[in-house]
């Protein structure tokens, strides 16, 4: 009998599994630049991934779950791909967290701007609910988006709105928010009014560009198509047939936000976004947006969808700095208590 023991079996893996897909170039998109796709979702889901000769095929070598789930995303990518939605690191760590959706639940929050052949995906389950919300006509005429910065509430709601504008759906795009100053004083601004304003305007220009291009959203502008204004400006006004976003909520007051929620004339729908924990306004003044949430959550047709730190896009430390802030304030409050 020998005396050398016997060695441990290694538990028996099952074969890779291989996904076919019809479109080679599509697969390309998927791996990314010299595989970067692959190499953020084999980190995110412990597996290996293949395309052998850059061909139609996918090789996942795993077992179990991480399989499973490897599947599904690249299912979901792929569905992504087809409608010439952009794939990148950012959108295939995204796909990762999120929940087992088919292609078409996957293509459903999904806004298309067709003139200028731009689209928003939602990356997050935050930001599914929200363009859901934000597309269901049948069921509200108007949506908040509330929770913390870099979670896409502005920049989806302009593309929503973008995207009616341009299919014909409404006659007007009409952004506004408080000109508040975040913290600082500006002092006198030259020039005309709308020089004046156009500083506390910067963001939705910038989300605009994004959504329709700078010839696009310049254009419209001059047609009176898209108006960007300040909150000021709304009082005495009717707008019909509009698809109105309320910027920076958070920065109106009581009186304000009442009055330019009540501006919302026939054929139009509305667009609330902020967030209640960076208001802007002077030290003991009330915000308008905690109390309209209080008082018109459960009322018939408005919807309100909220947004957490699992739910920011922006450079990935913006949501450890959401986290070391939030942890920072519920502090302050024990020690106010």
């Amino acid at each position: 009998m020998s005396s050398r023991s016997a060695k441990p079996r290694r538990p028996r893996r099952e074969p890779a599994e291989t996904l076919h897909f019809d479109d080679a170039e599509r697969v390309r998109v998927l791996a990314g630049p010299g595989h970067e796709n692959f190499a953020v979702l084999e980190s995110e889901l412990e597996v290996r991934l293949e395309a052998p000769g850059g061909g139609q095929v996918v090789v996942i070598a795993e077992d179990g779950t991480a399989r499973r789930d490897a599947v599904r995303v690249l299912n979901a990518l792929y569905a992504r791909a087809g409608e010439g939605l952009p794939i990148d690191p950012g959108a295939a760590k995204a796909a990762c967290l999120m929940a087992d959706d088919g292609p078409h639940d996957v293509l459903d929050t999904v806004i298309r701007i067709p003139r200028s052949k731009a689209s928003f995906a939602a990356r997050t389950e935050g930001q599914k609910a929200y363009v859901r919300a934000l597309k269901d006509e049948a069921s509200y005429d108007m949506i908040f988006g509330v929770g913390p910065a870099g979670t896409g509430k502005t920049l989806l709601a302009v593309a929503h709105g973008a995207a009616q504008l341009a299919q014909g759906a409404i006659d007007r795009l009409i952004i506004t928010r408080p000109a508040v100053e975040a913290g600082e004083r500006l002092g006198f601004l030259p020039g005309d009014l709308t020089e004046k304003i156009d500083p506390y305007l910067l963001p939705i220009w910038d989300a605009l560009r994004d959504a329709l291009g700078q010839r696009l959203s310049e254009k419209m502008r001059e047609e009176g198509r898209v108006e960007v204004a300040p909150l000021a400006f709304m009082r005495g006004r009717t707008l019909n047939k509009a698809f109105v976003i309320v910027d920076e909520a958070q920065n109106a007051t009581v009186p304000q936000m009442r009055m330019v929620l009540t501006r919302l004339g026939e054929g139009s729908r509305m667009a609330v976004t902020g967030d209640p924990t960076q208001t802007d306004l002077r030290r003991g003044e009330p915000s308008g947006l905690p109390h309209a949430l209080s008082i018109l959550s459960d009322v018939e047709r408005i919807a309100v969808r909220r947004f957490d730190r699992t739910d920011v896009v922006r450079h990935g430390l913006v949501a450890r700095i959401v986290d070391a802030y939030e942890v920072d304030d519920a502090r302050r409050e024990g020690l106010q208590r």
